[in-house]
């Protein structure tokens, strides 16, 4: 009697590592973020007006302020053309991948910049199937081309941040320098999302969805290279060779035990 193998095997394969994604925290996160950037991509299709108005509302409000400010008009423009332009991000992403070749963590490096690449095109996908027009003044302060929703910089932004983040964490970095790049990251997306809604080149919404969208995909992206690669972890990348388990993660009950005479010690 013959048991059942190949294609009838790998549904079962499949949910299980659907299962195991779902149970890893940035697996869940990535969820939440998902929904919120599709329920704000949902509402803004649909032309719900009280959404509608809030964005010409925010961006009318906006666009007055930086007509009577051209100082923080060209200070946006420094700031979204430099600081938290999308070639800014990947180019920091770059030099993280490239860092990590060099300390033959060669997989990890891959997976870092094949999801950036991910995000450029799923950007780009939705933008032209989305097609929402940009604002449109009288008297522009700044230009952009293509279609609006999602907003390129805000979601670059956010899934940069949460990789370079991610990588950090996986290099067992002081915490410290941890807590000061998630207040860098919360301030890089923060000043992406307002610089282009300052400039007058993208609605609030169009920056609220590639923040999550972008922040939803990194999430998503970590989760997967877990699930994939459960042993991996800090001491991969010369960090704590002792360790078997991801960094941040206490060992598990039957791999230590408490030293019970001067011998253990």
């Amino acid at each position: 009697m013959t048991h059942p193998t190949g294609p009838r095997r790998q549904p079962k394969q499949a949910s299980r590592a659907l299962a195991g994604w779902i149970a890893e925290p940035a697996g869940k996160a990535a969820l939440l973020f998902i929904a919120a950037a599709a329920l704000t991509i949902a509402l803004v299709v649909a032309g719900v007006q009280p959404v509608l108005r809030m964005d010409r509302a925010v961006a009318a409000h906006l666009h007055t302020v930086a007509l009577e400010h051209p100082g923080f008009t060209h200070a946006g423009r420094i700031v979204t053309d430099w600081v938290v332009d999308p070639w800014t991000m990947r180019l920091l992403l770059a030099v993280a991948v490239v860092w990590l070749w060099h300390r033959r963590q060669r997989l990890i490096a891959v997976w870092a910049a094949c999801t950036c690449a991910a995000e450029w095109a799923l950007r780009g996908v939705l933008r032209w199937t989305i097609g929402r027009e940009r604002p449109q003044w009288e008297r522009p302060v700044d230009s952009a081309e293509f279609a609006a929703m999602p907003s390129g910089h805000a979601m670059t932004a956010a899934a940069t941040c949460v990789l370079l983040l991610w990588l950090a964490r996986w290099a067992a970095l002081p915490a410290a320098l941890l807590h000061i790049g998630v207040a860098a990251a919360v301030l890089t997306v923060a000043a992406a999302c307002l610089t282009r809604v300052f400039l007058g080149v993208h609605w609030l919404t169009d920056t609220l969805a590639g923040s999550l969208l972008g922040t939803g995909l990194a999430m998503a992206s970590v989760a997967a290279w877990y699930t994939a690669h459960p042993s991996r972890n800090a001491s991969s990348a010369g960090v704590g060779a002792e360790s078997t388990t991801r960094p941040g993660r206490p060992l598990p009950r039957s791999r230590y035990r408490e030293p019970t005479s001067d011998s253990d010690i």
